[in-house]
């Protein structure tokens, strides 16, 4: 039996443009895995305890008292995209307007948790009829790299500024604990929870007055402001041109230009002998098959007694494998060429590769989780103001998307981040 619930009126892309999103102009025909996914829908709804709606209003599955619900505004064409797409069907599905969560964030950790209990077993094999590798042209060799890093941060300085806070720190922050031990996060308190981060990191390279930096990732500018402020000197990588533009006019207002260099380089390239090298959720965009490059890049420029400092976003070793050749909505759409590794691959590709080898593994996924939280409301409250820089309906919904996405993984565990130590024995 179906029941009635009330609707919510909610903003949905009023047209989708072809040429720059094709995929998601486009509703394929898939009518045989179609079925099989609105089957999947509902058996997941009722396994997870969530809420279908209809557009008729009707439930589908009905939810439990306080569970999330997913509203299907267009069910045929939610369930084309899914079945012909899997999860990047899904996500496609969002972008379009096809259905939406009043609770995104807890309708897609309901669907984070246990990934692998999704589908049924013995069901594995249709994977394998929407499944693709990642596309060779997004690859990290060094002539992808660079382009795939201009995708994403060097989409509009003015888009970052409007959801991170002041410090322009697009990575986790470390928020002081409450009596229970949990992260006590708001906006007010963001600048210095980045800063309390970036200090960790710093005095875990033990970074100080004429230490000689590498940083892989510059970012905007801010862990190599600190770094200099220490009476380091400090050299930055990156690759986003407007990155690199507004973290040399961010030194030069500190008056730091005689100690931090900012250069537009591929890490592979990077030459010198340094005391600290540091990265922060840099790993990430290199790619697997990469990862010796970039751990022997470290090890190559480490002086003697030098140390490694970084900040990874890992995920289960096991959950890495089985996703390791996979093309997945974030890669397609937010991060191309990237893969998050397991702390065992870093571990085991560090040693197998370089004299270097992981000391200290420290995580705090949840602080993620609230830097995230506190990202996505900032972007919500904002929405008007990425209107106005050019970004249409079906970008902003993929935005808000990727920060629920990203966020419903660190609140279930899937996700983590840790920040590592790397020596060389002796």
């Amino acid at each position: 039996m179906t029941t009635r619930t009330t609707r919510s009126v909610l903003e949905l892309p009023t047209a989708v443009d072809p040429l720059r999103w094709p995929d998601v102009a486009r509703v394929p025909q898939a009518p045989v895995r179609g079925a099989v996914a609105w089957w999947l829908l509902r058996r997941a709804a009722r396994q997870r305890r969530i809420g279908v709606q209809l557009p008729d209003g009707r439930c589908l599955v009905a939810a439990p008292p306080g569970a999330p619900v997913l509203r299907l505004h267009r069910p045929e064409s939610f369930r084309q995209r899914v079945g012909a797409g899997g999860l990047i069907g899904f996500g496609e599905s969002y972008q379009a307007g096809d259905w939406d969560a009043p609770d995104l964030v807890g309708l897609l950790t309901a669907l984070a948790e246990a990934p692998e209990t999704l589908v049924p077993a013995g069901t594995g094999r249709l994977r394998r009829l929407y499944v693709r590798r990642p596309p060779e042209a997004e690859l990290g060799t060094p002539e992808n790299a660079r382009r795939n890093i201009s995708r994403h941060y060097d989409l509009s300085n003015e888009l970052f500024a409007l959801f991170l806070d002041p410090t322009m720190t697009y990575s986790s922050a470390l928020f002081p604990l409450g009596p229970d031990g949990t992260p006590q996060a708001d906006w007010a308190g963001l600048p210095a929870a980045q800063h309390r981060k970036i200090d960790r990191l710093l005095d875990l390279a033990r970074v100080d007055s004429g230490s000689r930096v590498l940083e892989i990732g510059t970012g905007w500018g801010e862990l190599a402001l600190r770094a200099a402020a220490r009476g380091a000197r400090v050299v930055s990588l990156t690759l986003s041109t407007e990155q690199q533009a507004l973290a040399r006019r961010r030194i030069a207002a500190a008056g730091l230009t005689d100690r931090v260099e900012v250069r537009l380089c591929d890490y592979r390239a990077v030459q010198g002998s340094y005391d600290a090298v540091l990265s922060v959720e840099m790993i990430e965009a290199v790619g697997r098959a990469y990862w010796p490059a970039y751990f022997a890049t470290l090890d190559r420029v480490l002086a003697p007694g030098g140390r490694v400092a970084l900040q990874a976003i890992t995920m289960p070793h096991e959950r890495m494998l089985a996703s390791s050749e996979t093309q997945t909505w974030i890669l397609k759409y937010v991060f191309p060429g990237g893969r998050i590794p397991s702390l065992r691959a870093i571990a085991d590709t560090a040693e197998r590769e370089t004299g270097l080898r992981l000391r200290a593994a420290v995580g705090f996924g949840q602080h993620y989780a609230e830097t995230l939280r506190l990202w996505r409301e900032r972007f919500a409250e904002h929405a008007a103001e990425v209107g106005e820089l050019g970004f249409d309906q079906v970008f902003r919904r993929m935005w808000r998307f990727y920060l629920a996405y990203s966020e419903a993984g660190f609140r279930t565990g899937y996700l983590d981040v840790r920040q590592l130590l790397l020596t060389r024995e002796g």
